[in-house]
């Protein structure tokens, strides 16, 4: 096993610290050191770090200044935590802070963290495959300043019809909601979640035509999800086949 220095880059989850993963809170933990995103996290997660752990904020700090820090406690062979809102492989700028670090000879471990979508599902008491209507879910953002490949464009994500969380979108909802209702019909349930699983949780479902009005009228702007689909609407008929009594597989045999 390698003896070179790693860090640890961690899922804090969408807000709430029971909602961390015991890999997670066990690296929060035990660091040294803690870089942590202090403008989307709870500081309650933050504050899981022992005595003497040395915190860094990143919120008023260019990559290079993150980087600064990462290579220098990491090479000091102190146990450095990079600690990441929700999962650090969805919408988390982890790769490139990666790729600098193997650069510099230091490794990593990403351990995954619950996302918001997942969390306002569960709230919601909500599943989002329901057999014969939609078994997809696409994770997405509407355009912005970071833009989005012209393949991946809101109209083409909207046209499967599937299960569609839309994160970083809120400030465009006006353009998100018009786009929508090209492919989605204007009563589509869409879940309206801000900070979702912190103590200020707000979280609604409202039909899509009512999408931006919702929004405005709770000034939203950042932190926020969106949940287009018809699954929220599901009449609870549907089962799935895996439990039905004439489907057979491996644990549960037929003639």
């Amino acid at each position: 096993m390698s003896d070179r220095p790693i860090v640890q880059f961690v899922g804090a989850g969408p807000g709430a610290a029971d909602l961390l993963t015991l890999r997670a809170a066990r690296a929060i933990e035990a660091a040294e050191v803690l870089v942590w995103t202090d403008s989307l996290i709870n500081p309650a997660i933050a504050a899981l770090a022992p005595a003497g752990c040395k915190t860094i904020r990143t919120s008023t700090l260019t990559l290079e200044e993150v980087m600064a820090e990462l290579l220098d406690q990491a090479r000091a062979g102190r146990r450095v935590v990079r600690l990441h809102d929700g999962d650090p492989c969805l919408y988390g700028a982890i790769a490139e802070q990666i790729c600098r670090l193997s650069d510099a000879g230091i490794g990593v471990e990403v351990i995954p963290g619950v996302s918001a979508y997942q969390a306002a599902a569960a709230a919601l008491n909500q599943e989002l495959t329901i057999p014969g209507l939609v078994q997809t879910i696409v994770l997405s953002r509407s355009g912005g300043r970071t833009g989005v490949p012209e393949r991946e464009s809101l109209e083409r994500l909207a046209a499967l019809g599937a299960s569609l969380c839309l994160y970083l979108s809120a400030r465009h909802v006006e353009e998100v909601q018009q786009e929508l209702l090209r492919h989605y019909p204007p009563e589509t349930p869409v879940a309206i979640g801000y900070r979702v699983s912190w103590p200020d949780q707000w979280l609604t479902v409202v039909p899509l035509a009512a999408m931006a009005a919702t929004s405005r009228e709770r000034e939203l702007i950042r932190t926020t999800l969106y949940i287009i689909s018809p699954a929220l609407a599901a009449a609870g008929t549907a089962r799935s086949r895996l439990y039905a009594p004439d489907h057979h597989h491996l644990f549960r045999g037929g003639a």
